[in-house]
């Protein structure tokens, strides 16, 4: 896959990431937690921007960036604007990112390694690996959105 179809990907479904928080029918709703469920909607968005930001903004552009991978599930770390806030800028940091990257850097050897599988991995393969782990979140914050809206609904 080229650099403008991974733009294409990641422009989309972070929009659809915000679009989602945006739906909420209030702050609170974010961080409740369904039955059965271990993280509420905004501790997930809080996971993908630290993920997102941490490989692909840090790793592959050189945007600082300091990650508490444990606070994205356990604390609400921004209220429900500065969350939208922080999806803004890691739309603005990936998008920034992956437009500086060129075909050889896409082939090059990712500098950590973030799937355990296999050595070797490639730019390109942890991209598709991070669009993945974006696409199945975003699965879950949209069913938890539509969860808790149609309970309020029925209260």
């Amino acid at each position: 896959m080229d650099k403008e179809n991974f733009i294409a990907l990641f422009s989309r479904d972070i929009a659809k990431l915000r679009s989602e928080i945006a739906q909420y029918p209030s702050e609170e709703s974010l961080w409740v937690l369904l039955p059965g469920t271990l993280n509420s909607g905004g501790n997930l968005a809080q996971h993908l921007a630290g993920n997102l930001r941490t490989y692909i903004g840090l790793t592959l552009g050189g945007f600082a960036y300091v990650r508490d991978r444990d606070a994205e599930f356990s604390a609400r770390r921004f209220s429900g604007i500065e969350l939208m806030e922080e999806l803004d800028l890691t739309l603005q940091t990936v998008i920034g990112t992956l437009e500086e990257i060129t075909s050889e850097k896409l082939q090059s050897e990712y500098p950590k390694e973030v799937l355990d599988l296999f050595p070797g991995q490639n730019v390109s393969l942890i991209l598709h690996h991070l669009h993945g782990h974006l696409s199945y979140h975003l699965g879950q914050i949209n069913y938890h959105r539509r969860w808790i809206s149609q309970t309020l609904k029925s209260l």
